[in-house]
């Protein structure tokens, strides 16, 4: 990974956690608007592009609809580069997002996703999340 690029993503992604935590809505909605815009312009650059940037911008997102599209497409790039951590994390992410909607089949499907990955992964946290969620939604 781009190493200016995570710092970028990490920086943008701390800051929306101070604006979200002060409620100032003008400087989070300026903030996800420089992350959206960075998510774009990088889209097209086989180097800069990184399904980190658009995990993060779907974690920041208000709107479940909104999201979805978002981590589908962070997933996609992920699946390109077989990154088995952001597989584990945006599946994982989707499918607390489907069990919240009542989408129970999709919740499933995108939790066993995650656990699949999650067996090539060192996060026992995560690890254990999911396995509490594929119980949950059983």
């Amino acid at each position: 990974m781009n190493t200016k690029l995570y710092k970028k993503v990490h920086t943008l992604a701390t800051d929306l956690m101070k604006a979200a935590k002060k409620n100032d809505e003008t400087a989070f909605n300026r903030l996800y608007e420089e992350l959206k815009q960075l998510c774009y312009d990088n889209e097209n650059d086989k180097v800069k592009n990184h399904p980190v940037q658009w995990e993060t911008l779907a974690d920041f997102c208000d709107d479940t609809d909104d999201a979805l599209p978002i981590y589908q497409k962070a997933l996609g790039y992920a699946e390109d580069i077989n990154s088995h951590d952001f597989i584990t994390s945006i599946s994982y992410a989707m499918a607390i997002i489907y069990q919240q909607e009542g989408k129970t089949v999709q919740a499933i499907r995108s939790a066993k996703k995650a656990d699949e990955h999650a067996l090539k992964i060192s996060d026992s946290d995560l690890q254990n999340d999911i396995k509490k969620l594929l119980k949950a939604l059983s």
